[in-house]
């Protein structure tokens, strides 16, 4: 199957970029030099350029043209799912507790709410093998009429919790990872019983108005649980 002109225009324009024949800071040919190259029109020229600026390979100077861009070196792309990592997947879970609590100071702060406001908390155990790997906490806002299916909690993960609520496509996340030592509570959990670090993932999810709808902290065994992540 033959690729769109503007999908050839995008990867042969990465390839140039990632092979060294355009080097950061080098302008792109212009949209009608690549029309006449790919034999497109205009518009299908910028929608390759646009995807190209969207990914982060090239950016745009209004009445000069497009540029390669410098590469972030530092940044790195996770792919999170609290059901899959790079050493083992859930393959059972357990729900420990569903109900309806008061939020403190703490967990007020980080949902940006006041203390007055209903909050869904929802505890769970993730197993491999029959073992437990991981203590699951999070925190929903409650909203009136909001289902709780006991049944799709326990399997879900955190943003198909707020599915229900909230499209898939316009949540925002945040990811904090950490290590922290269990305390005696995760301790009994997670069948601990000598010195063994956890790996401590925290989510925080927002609407499309940028106000927080939870927050999740999913607390690893250290032998049970790899995250990577790669440049772009």
């Amino acid at each position: 199957m033959v690729s769109p002109v503007y999908l050839r225009i995008v990867e042969d324009i990465k390839d140039k970029i990632s092979n060294g024949v355009l080097k950061p800071g080098d302008a792109i040919p212009s949209e009608k030099a690549l029309g006449e190259e790919y034999g497109a029109s205009r518009m299908t020229v910028r929608k390759g350029l646009a995807i190209l600026v969207n990914e982060g390979y090239i950016y745009s100077i209004p009445g000069k043209g497009n540029f390669v861009q410098q590469p972030e070196l530092n940044k790195y792309t996770i792919c999170y799912d609290e059901m899959n990592n790079s050493i083992n997947s859930v393959d059972k879970t357990k729900l420990l507790e569903v109900s309806i609590i008061m939020p403190d100071e703490k967990l007020a702060g980080e949902l940006q709410i006041t203390r007055n406001k209903n909050v869904i908390l929802i505890r769970r155990l993730f197993y491999t093998d029959g073992t437990p790997v991981a203590y699951d906490v999070k925190y929903l806002l409650y909203q009136k009429g909001m289902p709780i299916v006991e049944k799709e909690i326990a399997h879900a993960t955190f943003p198909e919790m707020l599915s229900s609520s909230v499209p898939l496509l316009a949540l925002r996340k945040e990811l904090s990872i950490y290590a922290a030592v269990p305390d005696e509570d995760i301790k009994k959990h997670l069948n601990i019983y000598h010195e063994l670090a956890l790996l401590v993932v925290e989510q925080k999810l927002y609407n499309s108005e940028n106000k927080p709808m939870g927050l999740g902290i999913t607390y690893y065994r250290g032998d049970y649980i790899k995250l990577q992540g790669a440049s772009q």
